[in-house]
């Protein structure tokens, strides 16, 4: 169908600018990809059906029997990872693309069931007995073995965030039951020591060219875990605080410096913001010890400085980028 009739009636006041793309839009016959829409029906069809086998856990319990849940939880599970045994393509060292987009998603049902198989048969039979760490290493294990064989940077990111679990747990394994709760110190020290082998897995990842494109999911628990971990241990030791800001300084030079070669925006702004917070807490710190001598001169200053440093970030941020983009063009 010609729509030269259709553009003139347009020019002509006739038609409106919103009929004549519908029309056009149907004359041309382009096929309209639904690739997005069913990957994200997908993904919300797992953590439903992840979701409700919690729900049929708790509201059945009494009625249906432990046994028969555990079996349907397992029968989920190994249907799951036989499909995709059958189906995956071989394994490499280098990416390698899904047979299809059901692959993914079962791959991923079945990892969600195998936790929450384990957590149920230690929560009911405790057949860990008090090696409660357990409970998460094994599906940690299966887990990353899971995201290298398959190659699936979801299950990846699930493996980190149990291996995150599993070090938290054996650390203090009383003070989660006795105290709710974890030192803070432990945490703390736990949580640097992770951001750390994070990172350096990530450096591995890339280095040997094992896996190289989960260097970024490993660099980015990495970097948000060990961030967070050295604010908490700036603002928890108040007598060494300005040590722990040059540490926080130290770590915010070496994502600096990644991001400038990685030519990575987010990288420069997450670098930034931790950055930003730590330095506002030192500055606040240093303001608060004057604040007898000067009280108005100190809230003046302070606000002062939330207005040039907030202008400042922003002006750093956009130059950078530009910096950025400038090489990248190179």
């Amino acid at each position: 169908m010609d729509d030269t009739l259709f553009t003139k009636l347009h020019e002509e006041g006739v038609l409106s600018e919103g009929s004549l793309l519908k029309i056009k839009a149907r004359v041309s016959g382009n096929l309209f990809s639904l690739h997005w829409e069913i990957k994200t029906l997908l993904y919300l069809g797992v953590l439903l059906l992840s979701g409700g086998l919690g729900i049929l856990v708790y509201k059945n319990i009494d009625s249906i029997g432990h046994q028969a849940i555990l079996l349907f939880i397992a029968l989920v599970c190994i249907g799951c990872f036989y499909y995709c045994l059958k189906h995956k393509a071989p394994f490499s060292t280098q990416r390698v693309l899904s047979p299809n987009v059901v692959f993914d998603y079962l791959l991923l049902l079945g990892c969600l069931s195998f936790i929450i198989f384990i957590g149920y048969l230690q929560y009911q039979y405790t057949v860990f007995g008090n090696r409660y760490g357990l409970a998460t290493f094994i599906p940690m294990v299966l887990l990353f073995i899971s995201a290298y064989y398959f190659d699936h940077l979801g299950v990846l990111s699930m493996a980190i965030t149990n291996l995150a679990a599993w070090m938290g747990i054996t650390v203090t394994p009383l003070e989660i039951l006795k105290a709710n709760g974890f030192n803070n110190t432990t945490i703390i020290l736990t949580g640097l020591l992770l951001g750390a082998l994070l990172i350096s897995a990530s450096l591995f990842s890339k280095k040997r060219d094992l896996k190289k494109h989960f260097e970024f999911t490993y660099n980015n628990f990495g970097m948000q875990i060990i961030f967070i971990s050295c604010l908490a241990a700036l603002f928890e030791f108040e007598s060494i605080y300005l040590l722990g800001f040059l540490v926080l300084l130290g770590i915010s030079w070496y994502f600096y410096t990644k991001a400038l070669n990685d030519r990575s925006f987010y990288i420069l702004l997450v670098t930034t913001l931790y950055t930003y917070i730590g330095l506002s807490y030192v500055f606040i710190r240093l303001l608060d010890g004057l604040g007898s001598f000067f009280s108005e001169g100190v809230i003046y200053a302070g606000l002062i400085y939330f207005i040039a440093s907030g202008i400042g970030m922003v002006l750093f941020l956009i130059r950078t980028n530009k910096k950025m983009k400038a090489n990248d063009r190179i």
